[in-house]
């Protein structure tokens, strides 16, 4: 999921590019919005991901160290 984001992303500031080189302003703006949401967002489904993985790694350790 997380790549699908940072893929759009990427083209969504291209397509802000053609529109700031064309000189349309309010297209530019509104693909260089969604190209932030999305990278934000791909942002969030690493860290996500991160801390997930960091928990059943503790859970792990506090069961070995129960035992």
């Amino acid at each position: 999921m997380e790549r699908l984001f940072q893929i759009l992303a990427v083209m969504l500031i291209g397509v802000a590019a053609y529109f700031l080189w064309h000189e349309n302003n309010d297209g530019m703006f509104v693909a260089a919005v969604l190209g932030a949401v999305c990278f934000f967002l791909s942002v969030r489904f690493q860290v996500k991901e991160r801390l997930k993985s960091r928990n059943e790694e503790k859970q792990k350790d506090n069961f070995t160290t129960e035992t």
